[in-house]
């Protein structure tokens, strides 16, 4: 677990954060039916001030969804932001709050597939739907596991998001900078991975397979590691729901990915793609899914 953040040489904007981030956790302390509209309303704003995001979802959902009118897309785009908004002010329920509420908020489905294969190689496929934090954390209170995130550039942040992730007994969190390769020693000592399959880190370690039909740069960490470890990959999606959250673990891919890593990555997406047809709001429309484009493509998200 991370130790306390020394603010001896922190900048004037420090204490801010710190404020911040316990006006969040206090918010978290409030029920569900009264922190949701918060969520909502904080999302709309957010959608009509944070322009260059809003730009780069509708560009998103132009390029994924043709067939959609543009006011259709922008009634998509801000639904999008109501739910992630939701999602950072409930994520100090899980990094902070009692784990009675927690295991209260979150059902589980099929359990049994994660907790019957558990101490063999496991990689828990957990793509990025805004509730994943929630999914993660729920698990961890059945089974320790190894997972990543992002260094985040204020440490005040970081230090918070590292200690919430790191609550729960035998979790093991390291950073996207120490790389894959860190986690294959947990992987093989049968300690699942909680893998998130980053959306677009450039064009090392990636392929370019469709998602939505456009060529998107999709990095192939998750068919290598089952490639290396012989670990079966066990999808896992969280969704938001009206009275809490629902985690499911899908079909496992017990053969994957067998010689052909292009193909395992390209089913991996179309995976991913059939779930956000179910929950097209919540998945993470506002990161610059296609950045990376195939030699001689333009920019997508030019102003």
């Amino acid at each position: 677990m991370s130790g306390p953040v020394s603010d001896r040489s922190a900048p004037a904007g420090r204490p801010f954060t710190r404020l911040g981030l316990a006006l969040l956790a206090a918010l978290s302390r409030l029920p569900l039916p009264v922190l949701r509209p918060i969520g909502r309303a904080l999302g709309t704003f957010a959608w009509w001030l944070a322009r260059p995001r809003r730009n780069v979802t509708l560009v998103n959902l132009a390029l994924c969804f043709p067939a959609m009118t543009p006011r259709e897309r922008r009634r998509l785009g801000r639904e999008h932001f109501q739910w992630f908004m939701c999602s950072i002010l409930e994520r100090f329920i899980f990094w902070t709050g009692p784990v009675e509420r927690i295991a209260s908020l979150v059902r589980i489905e099929n359990l049994e597939m994660m907790t019957e294969r558990l101490g063999r190689p496991l990689i828990i496929l957990a793509p990025h739907f805004v509730a994943l934090d929630a999914g993660g954390l729920r698990l961890a209170m059945e089974s320790g596991f190894v997972t990543m995130y992002q260094r985040q550039k204020n440490p005040v942040v970081d230090a918070v998001m590292r200690r919430g992730r790191e609550r729960f007994a035998d979790g093991v969190v390291l950073s996207r900078q120490q790389g894959v390769r860190a986690a294959i020693r947990h992987l093989r000592a049968g300690l699942p991975f909680y893998f998130l399959p980053v959306i677009d880190l450039g064009p090392r370690d990636a392929v370019f397979v469709p998602f939505f039909g456009v060529s998107a740069a999709t990095v192939t960490a998750t068919a290598r590691l089952a490639q290396v470890t012989g670990a079966t990959v066990l999808p896992f999606v969280t969704r938001m729901t009206r009275e809490g959250y629902v985690g499911r673990f899908y079909t496992p891919w017990t053969h994957a990915p067998g010689d052909d890593v292009e193909a395992a990555t390209a089913r991996m997406n179309a995976f991913i793609e059939a779930r956000v047809l179910e929950i097209p709001a919540q998945y993470l429309w506002s990161h610059k899914r296609f950045k990376t484009r195939p030699q001689g493509a333009p920019d997508v998200y030019r102003d």
